[in-house]
């Protein structure tokens, strides 16, 4: 590979690139080539070498104004801060590789060791649709990592203190040569603590955490729908040696009603009614969640299956102000056994619609209302 080659063309991008393009390119050629990848292939490794110089020279604004003015001869000479002979400095193309791939290198450079974080914790609970309707305050008991009391998490022996890795100096990650790059690791001595402790606390062996029982109290909102999470914060498993503690997720299941239906705010329920009532008209009364008596007025003339929609007698809105509606569906009920003067009055009924004479058709619907209730 020589050294006029395009810098553009090295990286297999326009001249007109942003950063973030030529960011993307070096980061797909550079894993392609890394000589770790290619068994110490001498092309893959000069190829490699001639990537990181191009992207070392055009991530920097200065040196790529020049080079976008004068091309190589702006550099000659070390005017990239090479060698003098104008060749790449390759002691630092672990900074630039570090540079891009830092999140996958665990962070780069200068951070301290990660705290471990507890685990977040999962809670089915059932409630009734009852209870969503009206909220309520229930406790619940859950078996968890807990800090240890006699050490108060530091999980060492009451007295004794845990003293900073000497391998790592407390950054609980240790750095190695590998090639051309630095590559980090998690201290094999502490496993990434930063600290290593003497005398383990006996209660619970170094952790800082011991299993415990718990019983919590959750307050559960008016509206809440199935798959509702409740979020209590700290109430997971604790963390090790003083970290913080994870979170406990309360998922709620509302059980199957016997009445009502539910779609989001919206309330379902299905009521028959009688054959007189749909063709005469008249009203229905049913019991709603809220404990009152919700009148449904039936229209004459009602077909089964019409629906009737009564405003704010839903679910309320969680966390907000107002209710759905409750929409009821009307099935209408043939009579399945008939007294004598009930068919008789059908028959007539019958009559009125094919138009046949009927004498005693006078009065017909006061009779069959009578009759058939």
């Amino acid at each position: 590979m020589t050294a006029e080659v395009d810098f553009y063309e090295l990286l297999e991008c326009e001249r007109t690139a942003d950063d973030a393009t030529l960011k993307t390119a070096y980061r797909k050629l550079a894993m392609k080539y890394h000589p770790d990848k290619n068994d110490g292939c001498k092309e893959h490794e000069e190829k490699f070498k001639a990537i990181s110089e191009a992207y070392e020279c055009l991530k920097d604004p200065q040196k790529r104004a020049a080079y976008d003015r004068f091309g190589h001869a702006a550099f000659k000479n070390g005017g990239m801060g090479n060698g003098a002979q104008g060749g790449p400095d390759f002691g630092a193309f672990s900074d630039i590789f570090e540079s891009v791939f830092g999140e996958f290198m665990g962070g780069g450079r200068g951070g301290g060791r990660p705290q471990r974080r507890g685990a977040d914790l999962r809670y089915d609970m059932e409630i009734s649709l009852e209870d969503a309707f009206h909220g309520r305050t229930s406790e619940i008991t859950v078996d968890v990592s807990g800090v240890c009391d006699p050490c108060h998490g530091t999980g060492a022996t009451p007295g004794t203190q845990a003293k900073t890795c000497a391998q790592c100096g407390g950054q609980g990650k240790v750095r190695a040569q590998q090639g051309f790059f630095m590559v980090e690791r998690t201290c094999p001595v502490c496993h990434g603590a930063g600290e290593v402790i003497a005398e383990p606390c006996k209660h619970c062996r170094g952790e800082g955490r011991i299993d415990k029982t718990k019983t919590l109290q959750i307050n559960i909102p008016p509206g809440v729908d199935e798959g509702t999470r409740i979020r209590l914060a700290g109430e997971g498993e604790a963390g090790a040696r003083g970290a913080p503690a994870g979170d406990l997720y309360i998922f709620l299941h509302v059980t199957k009603h016997s009445l009502f239906e539910r779609q989001g705010t919206t309330l379902y329920a299905t009521a028959p009614i009688s054959f007189t009532t749909a063709a005469l008209g008249g009203e229905i009364t049913l019991p709603g969640l809220d404990g009152d008596k919700h009148v449904i007025r039936i229209a004459p003339g009602t077909q089964s299956g019409r629906e009737v929609r009564q405003r704010g007698a839903g679910m309320p809105v969680l966390q907000g102000r107002g209710r759905g509606d409750l929409v009821v569906q009307l099935t209408v009920e043939t009579p399945t056994k008939l007294s004598a003067k009930q068919r008789e009055l059908l028959e007539e009924f019958r009559c009125t619609e094919t138009g046949d004479e009927c004498p005693e058709s006078q009065g017909f619907f006061a009779k069959i209302k009578s009759a058939l209730g």
